[in-house]
């Protein structure tokens, strides 16, 4: 097992040290914020809170929430904390519903993000060693990236597929045969129809790990994808005693 295959401390800490680390970084957060973004200064004094009013975890109810409304309200970048110099990444929603909410990120927040995603396919049980078919949406959308980043950091091989051309997708992952997936659940039942679509059986597809998210799901929605991954786990099993 190579060195990026290992937790690290803080994936083994215990829940009070957990609760230390959070209540830390949460006093900072809520002081930066109001020191550097005029909304969150604002909003502090209306809501009749300063940052040191957080003595502990529970006070956070005494804060006040950030809305879409807020975001858009701000829009495009009234909401960032750091000077536009320091921004290396600006991601943002599609915009449907009203203003996109922007999102800017600074050197360490894209490193903090792969990391915590290379955390997240660990604990999924993805491996250095392991091919990872990225289908998330890659671009304005943060799916794509976070994903990508994070299989990198964890030391594996990455396919950045992104979203669309499903016949490709099933093409790919059967030459190159990925040992994760990685999209939204609704695609992840698209690529499985268009297996059976091309008179293959879903159970055909390598990947023994899914990582869905990025929407909302029913539990329907999830049995479905549970008895596929099933039928594919059952199919590796007999393939490895053949072998």
């Amino acid at each position: 097992m190579g060195a990026k295959d290992q937790t690290e401390p803080i994936e083994k800490a215990g829940v009070d040290e957990l609760r230390a680390l959070q209540l830390k970084r949460l006093r900072w957060s809520l002081q930066h914020a109001y020191e550097k973004v005029p909304h969150y200064r604002k909003a502090f004094d209306t809501a009749g809170v300063r940052p040191g009013d957080l003595k502990d975890l529970a006070d956070l109810e005494r804060f006040p929430f950030t809305t879409k409304a807020d975001l858009r309200a701000n829009y495009p970048f009234g909401m960032f904390a750091v000077p536009m110099d320091d921004i290396v990444r600006v991601h943002a929603s599609s915009g449907t519903t009203g203003k996109p909410t922007v999102v800017g990120y600074t050197k360490e927040d894209v490193d903090t993000w792969a990391t915590v995603m290379a955390r997240s396919l660990r604990a999924a049980g993805g491996k250095s060693s392991d091919i990872v078919h990225v289908a998330y949406g890659y671009g304005l959308f943060t799916g794509g990236l976070g994903a990508h980043y994070g299989a990198e950091a964890l030391g594996a091989t990455v396919i950045p597929v992104s979203g669309g051309m499903t016949e490709r997708q099933v093409q790919l992952m059967r030459d190159f045969k990925p040992g994760i997936l990685m999209c939204t659940p609704s695609y992840a039942l698209v690529i499985a129809d268009e297996f059976v679509r091309q008179g293959l059986d879903p159970a055909q597809c390598t990947a023994r790990v899914g990582i869905f998210g990025a929407e909302p799901w029913t539990e329907s929605m999830r049995a479905e994808i549970e008895s596929i991954a099933a039928d594919i786990r059952a199919s590796l099993a007999l393939l490895r005693r053949h072998l």
